[in-house]
């Protein structure tokens, strides 16, 4: 049976000379491998540009229930990039966010709220001309509310230390080193809470950022089970410093 779905790509595999299996996050079916026949080919239908990271489809699949891998009918790239492809740092920072969000997503079940947030949120990203650096810190933090860990941002005035490990404000000094001082917690919950919109009006410096997107990728470490390690933003942090 053929069904209409949109798509989020996450991660695609040689399957053979020509082909691919290509991991996707779907509104109607979660997160499905669909097997592409002949897209290394010359005159291939479906090209293997349109299946790089983060990229958006509409695409017409077959779907079997308890099948592991799927078969594609029609894969159409809505909305063509403008930007992202081009520009290196938009590049690297759409790379080092499906590195988390392949990591982070398990479910094979549909989760429309939480690919709308992916959907839509890339599409808006690859639109805006001014790159903000605090755009990724802020997209993951805000995905939390959608992976079920999202940072508990009450405080009473005597709670000067969030836990990261209890995703809350605490008064007392955690017996770990995962938690932040008020200083960087204001900043963490500010990313958290600012819509992505208006981040360009958060100021925060090179050193700052670093420290809290170190912190932000041991909260997903903490609440993620085999989250493992991430490289990316490695690259990532050089352009951006």
């Amino acid at each position: 049976m053929l069904h209409k779905v949109r798509g989020i790509v996450l991660k695609t595999t040689n399957y053979s000379e020509s082909s691919v299996v290509v991991q996707v996050l779907t509104d109607k079916f979660g997160m499905q491998s669909y097997l592409i026949n002949g897209v290394k080919k010359p005159k291939a239908k479906i090209k293997m540009n349109m299946l790089q990271s983060l990229h958006l489809l509409d695409m017409v699949v077959y779907h079997k229930a308890n099948t592991n891998i799927q078969r594609v009918s029609e894969v159409r790239q809505t909305p063509v990039f403008k930007s992202i492809p081009y520009d290196m740092i938009k590049t690297s920072i759409v790379i080092f966010l499906n590195e988390v969000l392949y990591k982070s997503i398990r479910q094979q079940s549909a989760d429309e709220s939480l690919f709308d947030y992916i959907f839509n949120s890339i599409a808006w990203f690859d639109e805006i001309e001014e790159i903000n650096p605090n755009f990724h810190l802020s997209f993951l933090l805000k995905l939390t509310r959608f992976l079920g860990f999202s940072p508990n941002e009450k405080r009473r005035n005597d709670q000067i230390y969030f836990d990261l490990q209890e995703g809350e404000f605490t008064s007392r000094l955690p017996i770990h080193s995962n938690y932040l001082q008020l200083e960087d917690a204001i900043g963490f919950i500010s990313l958290f809470n600012t819509p992505l919109e208006k981040i360009s009006e958060m100021k925060m410096s090179n050193t700052q950022r670093r420290f809290l997107l170190d912190k932000i990728l041991v909260f997903y470490t903490l609440h993620t089970a085999s989250f493992g390690v991430v490289q990316s933003h490695k690259i990532l942090e050089t352009l951006l410093s």
